[in-house]
């Protein structure tokens, strides 16, 4: 038997109206979320023109898909997705004529899109996740739908057949979990490490630091719950409103500052050119369908928005700084960069809101036109929600002419200062309730 996948009614409308495009094929993304019984999808977006001449000049042959211009496009839209939410397969709507070659393009893309997203992620997923993803074939003449699933973990996979169902007010049926996480992660700059790269070293100090997310204990609302609870346990009472109104959740993440007793360690010392730090408060989010959702669900989708949030927003400062100041650059002078903000933007008709960031000069018209590009959807500005202050960064050079003396005494210092955290436990408890503003700092010795 296979999957089914659930569809607001109103994304049957937005495929009808792609359907009628003049260009022999259209392309795009499913997006919902995944469930043990059944799949939801609350959006489908159309892959934007490469160029304003492209729907017109598209040629007929399905072989000339553009599959790195879709698999960017993917990567794009998985930044704006909140924790629970997931780029689930893709679509594609075209005429008779090409209808032969449909399923095999599809194949072809789904296994393209799942492993440009695998790449980046900082999190591996759990043994018992769905790794189906979604095919949909439309004939633009006819509008027969055609939806079938390949297992991505599976190279070989073959086609299995799926259920396409349209339902009302898929959309408003979700609850909301949300949460601040107070963030201070030290990476060292091993003196060692060629051309000081700060993406590479940013993403291995990010790597270590989701193991202790994936690690921390989670309080929602104020209580520790067993992983097989259901998450409405004791809310029975507002079951009914969720169509009218978004339950929301407020979740307190307690990080583990040291590793238990049946992890040991040994400490290290390594000589250091510099350091970066990653400091201060990260607002994240998570949505879970009311379907008798489970603590462990919901907990997990949070993680992974914390992870996410914080891996995408380094990632798209490294992406500006490389836009800006070249690829190749040699030497850091002491800079000061803006980070950007994190921000929410409500889906038409549902309790969801989507995700995305800001750096301080960007004005609501060009959130407003990313929208719409890679998103196909129009936003009014008093619908963009701002949800975290101003966030800075602090680029420090790192001298040429480093003494060995100093080194020594560095390497002593960061050795003496691990030593003092990992004994500070308690202290470092209470500081850690301080919120801070996020910051990006790389500093010298």
């Amino acid at each position: 038997m296979g999957r089914t996948y659930l569809v607001e009614e109103g994304i049957g409308q937005y495929l009808s109206e792609l359907s009628t495009a003049v260009k022999p094929y259209v392309t795009g993304l499913l997006i919902g979320q995944c469930s043990p019984q059944r799949d939801y999808v609350i959006r489908a977006v159309r892959t934007p023109p490469k160029d304003q001449h492209e729907e017109q000049n598209s040629p007929p042959k399905l072989a000339s898909l553009d599959e790195e211009w879709i698999t960017t496009h993917a990567s794009q839209v998985s930044r704006m997705l909140p924790g629970g939410l997931l780029v689930l397969g893709v679509f594609m709507i075209a005429s008779p004529e090409l209808a032969k070659d449909g399923q095999n393009a599809l194949r072809k893309l789904i296994f393209s899109v799942e492993k440009s997203l695998t790449k980046r992620r900082l999190w591996k997923p759990a043994e018992e996740e769905v790794s189906d993803r979604a095919a949909l074939q439309i004939c633009s003449a006819t509008k027969k739908v055609v939806c079938r699933t390949y297992d991505v973990q599976d190279p070989k996979s073959s086609a299995k057949p799926a259920d396409w169902k349209y339902q009302s007010a898929l959309s408003a049926s979700w609850l909301a979990l949300g949460c601040t996480v107070n963030v201070n992660i030290h990476i060292p700059l091993l003196a060692t490490s060629p051309n000081h790269d700060l993406e590479k070293n940013t993403k291995n100090g990010l790597n270590r630091w989701s193991k202790q997310i994936e690690d921390s204990v989670f309080l929602i609302n104020g209580q520790v719950k067993d992983d097989d609870t259901e998450l409405l346990e004791g809310q029975k009472k507002s079951r009914g409103n969720t169509q009218s109104s978004t339950q929301f959740s407020d979740v307190k993440v307690l990080t583990q500052l040291c590793q238990g007793s049946s992890h040991r360690s040994t400490a290290t010392v390594q000589v250091c050119s510099g350091s970066i730090n990653l400091r201060g408060a990260v607002k994240c989010r998570a949505y879970i369908h009311n379907n008798r959702p489970r603590v462990k669900e919901a907990i997990q989708a949070l993680k992974r928005d914390i992870i996410n949030t914080l891996s995408d927003r380094c990632e798209i400062l490294f992406e500006d700084l490389i836009l800006n100041e070249g690829p190749q650059k040699k030497s850091f002078e002491r800079e000061y960069h803006v980070l950007p903000q994190r921000l929410f933007v409500p889906v038409p008709g549902s309790s969801v809101m989507l995700s995305d960031y800001k750096f301080g000069d960007e004005a609501a018209g060009e959130i407003q036109e990313r929208f719409v590009e890679l998103l196909d959807q129009a936003v009014q500005a008093e619908e963009i929600h701002t949800a975290e202050g101003i966030s800075t960064v602090d680029i420090c050079p790192v001298p040429d002419n480093l003494e060995d003396t100093q080194q020594t005494q560095l390497t002593k210092a960061t050795l003496l200062l691990k030593l003092q955290q990992n004994m500070g436990v308690v202290v470092a408890a209470a500081v850690a309730i301080l919120a801070s503003i996020f910051s990006f700092n790389y500093f010298s010795d």
